[in-house]
């Protein structure tokens, strides 16, 4: 079994997919980390990296091979990534909506790469957000993709925005077994 998760930042995806492959005892794996390791070996920053992937394609292209090849030969994993979905069309689709004003204060709260340490809580939620916009540019460009997030695309719907980590992998858990059912 696939489970792909999607959502905007500080939807929860990571935390829920985390908790979910440690209960299955599935491997675990995050675009968003990958990516994050392809804008380091660099010496970029996640943005600047998706700035580059305007017009550089293989920005992106590599990111999804690699899951296209996840989907293709692995099984019992669950990959976070925003078009994560679209790669592997097999998996049970999970989407976490969360209000863009929680979600970036629970990023603003975790601070993980050295950009958004630096940011105050408005400015960051600006830069999560003109990430997304850049990144749904990208979507349309490379793939033809209007929603990215669109519930249409997925098996499962949940907002995070008022339930904890805990509360969503048993929610993505209920509603797998109906899923498969």
């Amino acid at each position: 079994m696939i489970i792909t998760i999607s959502g905007i930042p500080g939807s929860g995806k990571t935390t829920a997919g985390r908790l979910l492959a440690d209960r299955l005892g599935y491997m675990f794996y995050s675009m968003g980390d990958l990516r994050g390791r392809m804008a380091m070996e660099r010496g970029m920053t996640i943005d600047e990296l998706n700035k580059l992937g305007e017009q550089e394609e293989w920005t992106d292209k590599d990111v999804d091979e690699y899951q296209k090849g996840l989907g293709q030969k692995e099984d019992n994993f669950i990959v976070d990534g925003w078009i994560s979905w679209h790669f592997i069309p097999h998996s049970f689709k999970v989407l976490l909506q969360v209000d863009p004003e929680v979600g970036a204060s629970r990023v603003f709260q975790h601070q993980r790469p050295d950009e958004e340490k630096k940011a105050t809580l408005p400015a960051l939620k600006r830069m999560l957000d003109k990430r997304v916009e850049e990144s749904a540019l990208r979507y349309k460009k490379y793939y033809g993709m209007e929603d990215a997030f669109n519930p249409k695309h997925f098996d499962l719907v949940i907002d995070t925005t008022k339930i904890d980590a805990e509360t969503v992998a048993k929610r993505v858990s209920e509603g797998l077994q109906k899923w498969r059912k």
